[in-house]
This record gives structure tokens, sequence and C-alpha cells, in this order.
């Protein structure tokens, strides 16, 4: 419990319900929730990565966010708020402790002033975050998303062609060949599981939409 507070001030007037719940250790790869099932409960992380995702009717998947350790879940948040299925699959990248705050539970925590407050806060968060995301998925080039991606990870970046491709919401192949192509630039080097950034400087570029690699 102490943990948790710990993690997650704005739940100190819940000490008595955090008292009882379990913690959960969840290796990764994990899938803790999916696309409209009815959610069991809030997931409160003390350690780990959730990535939260859609799929797309051509069969690829778009990511949405990550939730660490102190923040909380948006889709899980509003299927409690509104008591509807979920609208999107959560999976651990990472092995990850976590509670589950039941479902009941979290509707009477929104009576207590900070926790609501919280919750509303992070919701802000990550309809700006969301925000971003359509914009970019309506609006910037494919190789400019990718760019941004390689960028602010340092090198070498250890990742795989298909995990950039699900993060991109496309897929491996378009992937492959923009990566190959930023290769022969010499922006990158790619080795197994793993990419060496080379030039970002090009990279950065390329993002902010002031170079091509045509």
């Amino acid at each position: 419990m102490t943990t948790l507070i710990a993690t997650y001030p704005a739940l100190t007037a819940l000490a008595d319900t955090l008292r009882g719940l379990p913690l959960h250790e969840v290796p990764a790869g994990t899938t803790l929730f999916r696309e409209h099932e009815a959610c069991a409960g809030f997931p409160l992380l003390l350690q780990g990565e959730v990535r939260v995702s859609r799929n797309t009717s051509q069969g690829r998947t778009l990511e949405l966010y990550r939730v660490v350790p102190g923040e909380l879940c948006l889709v899980s948040s509003s299927a409690l708020f509104a008591q509807t299925a979920l609208s999107a699959q959560g999976v651990t990248t990472r092995d990850t402790q976590l509670a589950l705050l039941p479902p009941a539970a979290f509707r009477h925590a929104l009576a207590d002033t900070a926790f609501r407050d919280f919750v509303l806060g992070l919701f802000a968060e990550r309809m700006a975050d969301l925000t971003a995301l359509i914009e970019a998925v309506a609006f910037q080039r494919l190789d400019q998303r990718l760019a941004a991606a390689l960028l602010g990870h340092g090198s070498p970046i250890k990742t795989t062609h298909q995990a950039l491709a699900d993060e991109l919401g496309t897929v491996r192949e378009i992937v492959t060949r923009l990566l190959h192509r930023f290769e022969r630039e010499g922006w990158l080097a790619l080795s197994r599981e793993s990419i060496d950034v080379r030039d970002p400087t090009a990279l950065r570029a390329l993002a902010n939409g002031t170079a091509s690699t045509a």
C-alpha cells in the first residue's frame, strides 16, 4: 500500500481500499486487456510499462500511448467512466508489477477531489498526445514519422523492424524499405535487432520536414 501511495500520491485518501489490493507480477508480452472486452479494473503500475494500441481494419496495429508507473490509462478510465467496453488493447512491454483497482472502487474514488483532479488532469495530457498522434498520422509522411521515432533514444537502438511498424501503425515491409533507404543515405547502420544512428542531424531535419530522402 505504501508503495502504491508513493507512486500515486493522489490515492492517499484510498489507503483502506489499497491495503487489500494484491500485487500482480506480469511478464513482458502479456495482454492485460483487449479491445471490445469489459474493463476488469483500473491498472496501477509500480514497475514496467504497458503499450496501449488499436487494431486497424487492415489488420495493422497503431500505438496510442504507453503507461508507466505513476500514470493512468486513458482507455481503462474512460471505459470505467462510461461503463462501456474497452476501445483498445494493453500489452506489457517489460516485466510489470501492478495492482488492479476494481471498477466499483474506481467510481467510489472519484468522489475524492484529489483523485478526481488527478484523473482529469491526465485525461487532458493523454488527449493532447492523441491529438498529436492524429495529426501525425493524417498529415505527416511515414518517412518523417519513422525518422522522429528513431530520435531521442541514443545509439544503438535495440528494436526490430516489426516493433517500429507496430509503433507507427504500418507494415514491417514498408519500415524495412525506409530503413534501408536511410542506411544508403549514411544516416544509420542496420544490424540484427539493432539500429546504429550515424547522422541524427539528418534524421531530425527529415522529421521536421526540412529535408527529404527522395
